[in-house]
């Protein structure tokens, strides 16, 4: 039998260690109790959004049985006259499934936080990245820069932003990214002026590598530990930050399901129908104790080793 071909052969024995560097600390949380709580959280949540077509049993926008309680818990606030649809998570005042809801709101919540945080720290590294490497007059405007946008209230940065601009996702992950940006340069601007110093910049420098290459390749791969961990509990507070302007009224348009924004629409009838507001709460309280939960295992692996 004719001997494989070399488009075949199997990985080089490097592949796995290398395969291991680029995961980094989170392929880790194994060895922490509460990381693995935290990425079993989180897990849930992204499965529950990719696979949110199979598991909703209704359209999230489709209007049915108004004001139906959930049947495993009825009160006097419930109409009475039976109906056939069945609600796990009961219905809104405009007979929208919460259930159903609350699965496609977690698509929303999971494409939009990610997505904000990645942007953010494309541009907090990269300012980071020029301010503490350069130093000089680059450190200062960009320093100058961030003081100035940390100097605002968060909250009341993004209402600015968003209330200029319109609700929309795009303006939600614009007002993220230009308040969070500052904050995440300020992180990487202090561990570059530490790393910069390091001998195997020097040995960069020395060989004639181009700033950007040691930048990119010998300082930013090695602040990567501190970096994730933020980058978790940033996720956190910007899933925190999505359902605070959704119940603002400054989040996505309706009648998309935002978990925030079904806070909003039914908090005045907490009080005779809570399921309308509870279960969109446990949402949000689940996937944010999630983010902060990977962050402290991670923390806590970073400093046993």
């Amino acid at each position: 039998m004719a001997a494989p071909s070399a488009d075949l052969a199997l990985p080089a024995p490097g592949f796995g260690a290398a395969l291991r560097k680029a995961i980094g600390p989170i392929g880790l949380l194994r060895e922490s109790p509460v990381g693995m709580v935290g990425i079993t959280l989180v897990a849930f949540w992204v499965l529950v959004a990719i696979f949110a077509p199979l598991i909703a049993p209704y359209d999230p926008l489709a209007t049915q049985d108004p004001f139906r309680c959930p049947p495993w818990w009825q009160h006097s606030y419930c109409p009475t006259n039976e109906v056939d649809n069945f609600y796990l998570l009961g219905t809104d005042h405009l007979g929208r499934d919460v259930f159903s809801r609350l699965v496609w709101g977690a698509r929303k919540v999971l494409i939009y936080a990610p997505l904000a945080t990645l942007c953010a720290y494309t541009v907090g590294i990269v300012m980071g990245l020029c301010a503490g490497y350069y130093r000089g007059w680059t450190d200062n405007i960009l320093s100058r820069f961030a003081d100035l946008i940390l100097s605002f209230p968060v909250l009341v940065l993004y209402i600015l932003i968003i209330a200029h601009f319109g609700a929309s996702a795009v303006n939600i992950v614009v007002a993220i990214v230009f308040a969070s940006g500052p904050g995440i340069m300020r992180i990487v601007r202090g561990l570059v002026l530490d790393l910069r110093t390091r001998e195997y910049v020097a040995a960069a420098e020395t060989r004639g590598e181009p700033a950007w290459w040691i930048m990119l390749v010998e300082i930013l791969p090695n602040a990567r530990g501190p970096l994730i961990v933020d980058a978790c509990l940033r996720l956190g507070y910007v899933t925190i930050t999505i359902g605070v302007l959704g119940f603002l009224g400054l989040g996505l348009p309706p009648p998309d399901p935002d978990w925030g924004g079904m806070i909003n629409e039914t908090r005045s009838m907490a009080i005779s129908f809570p399921h309308m507001t509870v279960f969109p709460c446990i949402a949000i309280s689940t996937l944010i104790l999630g983010f902060n939960l990977m962050a402290d295992g991670l923390r806590e692996i970073s400093l046993r080793d």
